[in-house]
């Protein structure tokens, strides 16, 4: 399964960071409603800091008023803390002067109040909507000052309220996960032809069709005078070969090691090739040798060649093995995919641009691995029209981003848990991927909520299998 989106929701601090730790609460006035566009105007004391486009059909606003009182009593208190610790030049530790404390931390001090005036409310005025927030909230209205109410605004997403009534009944055809024989003998041959040798012929005969000819050939592209020769020196063609050019077919059918031959090839315009796509070329052929692959037979001495195979029929029962777990699991994820798909079109709804996003991100980081591990390199990676590229990623990303809320859902419908046994066993085996040390690598994902993210991966998992399971066969 792809990498999962965290559905956990954060915390407000200050103008636009969500990680401070909330502080003890006081009376305020907290106020919500629904999120219909805003086009507020904002004076020199306001911060307006806008985050990336929020998805309005599960987007809320929230309004915070704070008493005077309670932000004069906070700036009384962080100003004292300073006061404490400050070490200024000319003065005493403890025995600065409050308007020098002031004057100098102003913006510490400033940011400080939010921090400890906000957090609390905010999740608490989150929590009477009986909603849960997601991603980032983008402040859009912020008023403090020594003395004065504070004002805050704020927009952010949540997860949607969606009703999967009925979904049990939601199915899609079930492929068998049996392994044919016509699928085990196509893997044989498979093996077979991949184990097969190109030995010299020793007799005195022509090239016929089912040999390899060993050529050199030179060509020159017809009408482009500038083109570089198309040459090998050492080149293996099969005679009647699927992927062998007709025009050589024809001239080599019938020669004898030492001929010299001509041959036209006039490429069709979709040629895979680009350079020859749609050109003629004239070749001048010398065949060298002639060859003929050799498949070998299925035998036991075939068989120990492979491995630790006492016989044929061993290493048959190992090959059938591997293909009914390949086949189950293809079979499996296919079928997965396409109920996903049923249950999505069935149950439409809105979901949160920044999962959205997250997921984009997510599926981009895959490919850009993907793309290092073939060999790309740094410099080549940073001329990728990425904007594009996070456009095309889009429509996947929404489909996955519901795939997580409906499989959420139906978990909790079906009370579907993760034990503490199943998490211990994916833990060591990311432990032995890792090469860290299973204690160490737990402390680590519980203090970075990679922990809870696997549980939450996990469970979405076993959802799947438990409604794939009941797919009628």
């Amino acid at each position: 399964m792809a990498r999962e989106a965290s559905l956990e929701g954060k915390i407000l601090s200050s103008t636009d960071t969500l990680e401070n730790t909330p502080q003890p609460e006081s009376t305020e006035a907290a106020h919500t409603h629904d999120h219909e566009g805003h086009d507020h105007e904002h004076d020199h004391d306001h911060a307006h800091a806008h985050g990336p486009v929020l998805n309005p059909e599960v987007t809320r606003e929230l309004v915070l008023d704070i008493s005077a009182e309670d932000v004069s009593k906070a700036f009384r208190g962080v100003v004292r803390n300073y006061q404490k610790y400050a070490r200024i030049p000319g003065f005493r530790p403890g025995k600065v002067p409050e308007s020098v404390i002031r004057r100098k931390f102003a913006s510490e001090i400033r940011k400080e109040v939010i921090d400890g005036l906000l957090p609390e409310r905010f999740n608490k005025g989150v929590s009477e909507l009986g909603i849960k927030p997601v991603g980032q909230p983008q402040v859009t209205e912020l008023t403090v000052d020594d003395g004065q109410p504070l004002h805050v605004k704020a927009v952010f997403e949540y997860l949607p309220e969606f009703s999967i009534d009925g979904y049990q009944s939601v199915t899609v055809e079930k492929p068998s996960e049996e392994v044919t024989e016509e699928e085990f003998q196509h893997e044989m041959t498979e093996l077979r032809e991949s184990r097969a040798t190109i030995e010299p012929v020793e007799e005195d005969r022509a090239l016929v069709d089912g040999d390899w000819a060993q050529i050199s050939y030179s060509g020159k592209v017809e009408g482009d005078a500038d083109a570089e020769p198309i040459a090998d020196q050492d080149a293996l063609v099969e005679i009647g070969g699927k992927d062998t050019v007709e025009a050589f077919n024809t001239a080599l059918r019938g020669a004898k090691p030492g001929q010299e031959l001509k041959a036209e090839v006039i490429y069709p315009a979709d040629y895979p090739e680009a350079k020859l796509a749609g050109k003629t070329v004239a070749y001048e052929v010398s065949v060298k040798a002639i060859k003929k692959r050799t498949v070998p037979e299925l035998t036991d001495e075939f068989a120990k060649e492979l491995g630790a195979y006492e016989n044929l029929a061993e290493l048959e029962n190992r090959i059938r093995e591997h293909m009914a777990n390949r086949k189950k699991r293809s079979v499996s994820a296919e079928t997965k995919d396409k109920l996903m798909a049923a249950l999505i079109e069935k149950y439409p709804f809105a979901v949160p641009e920044s999962l959205v996003q997250d997921q984009v991100d997510a599926r981009l980081e895959r490919g850009l691995r993907a793309l290092a591990a073939q060999g790309m390199e740094p410099e080549q990676m940073r001329k990728l029209d990425f904007s594009r590229l996070r456009g095309a990623q889009r429509d996947g990303a929404v489909a996955e981003v519901k795939t997580f809320l409906l499989l959420d859902k139906i978990a909790e419908a079906e009370s579907i848990t993760v034990s503490e046994e199943d998490l211990d066993r994916e833990l060591h085996m990311a432990a032995l991927q890792s090469r860290e040390p299973i204690d160490t690598l737990r402390q680590r994902l519980t203090e970075d909520g990679g922990l809870a993210r696997i549980r939450e991966q996990m469970r979405r998992e076993k959802t799947a299998d438990v409604l794939y399971e009941r797919l009628p066969a």
